[in-house]
């Protein structure tokens, strides 16, 4: 049941993005003809708004059946404790697991839940960026390490970044009702899990981590759509 519930969530936002929005989507690399099927990690760059669901409009809706029974995905507490939006990321994601921003037990814990077949969906800043370039707090936008910790668990498949425009045309944080009829833009970028791995395999723990997160960094300050 509750796979069907997530599968209606999910196919609602896909049906009403199509109707408000025209999202305009490019790869930067090559890409087999069908990418979505081996994707096992998605990583949502440039987090501007609790709207981004919006973007599922370019996902098939055999994909969103497939996605609400694989997707394994950590989201900030803050968020999923909210009464209303908490409750509808939790319907639409069943598997949603509740994390803090620190390095405690609910990241390990999320780490442990991972399974061979999840699909795992992340925005790496773990923070949401305000109009003026930087988080709430005042700070810059960086990719954490938590990607990272992700991949030591997954040995094949592909890893899909997903670079978003933005959002705050449609929602920004603070804001409760979005704006219709807005153009939404979308870059992605396709590796295969296993070669990209490759590249780190003779680093330490620590310096794998930097690199990694190094190069997300950089996608994420040089290939976001511009406008």
């Amino acid at each position: 049941m509750k796979k069907i519930i997530g599968f209606i969530c999910l196919a609602s936002v896909k049906i009403f993005s199509h109707l408000f929005y025209r999202c305009e989507i490019k790869w930067l690399n090559k890409s087999p003809e069908h990418p979505w099927n081996r994707a096992k990690l998605m990583i949502f760059l440039n987090h501007t708004s609790l709207y981004e669901p919006l973007f599922l409009q370019i996902l098939s809706f055999s994909f969103l059946w497939d996605m609400v029974g694989r997707a394994n995905v950590p989201g900030a507490d803050i968020t999923l404790n909210r009464p209303i939006v908490g409750k509808f990321w939790k319907l639409m994601l069943p598997n949603i697991s509740s994390v803090t921003r620190k390095r405690d037990h609910s990241w390990s814990n999320y780490l442990k839940s991972i399974q061979p077949n999840s699909l795992i969906m992340i925005a790496p800043e773990g923070r949401m960026k305000r109009p003026n370039g930087l988080d709430k707090f005042g700070k810059p936008m960086n990719v954490q390490g938590g990607v990272a910790d992700i991949l030591e668990s997954i040995d094949d498949g592909a890893m899909i970044l997903c670079l978003s425009g933005g959002l705050h045309q449609v929602q920004s944080p603070g804001q409760h009702v979005p704006r219709l009829f807005k153009k939404i833009k979308m870059n992605f970028f396709y590796l295969d899990i296993k070669d990209y791995k490759k590249k780190f395999e003779n680093l330490s723990p620590r310096e794998r981590k930097l690199k990694i997160t190094g190069e997300l960094q950089a996608h994420l300050e040089n290939d976001v759509p511009k406008d």
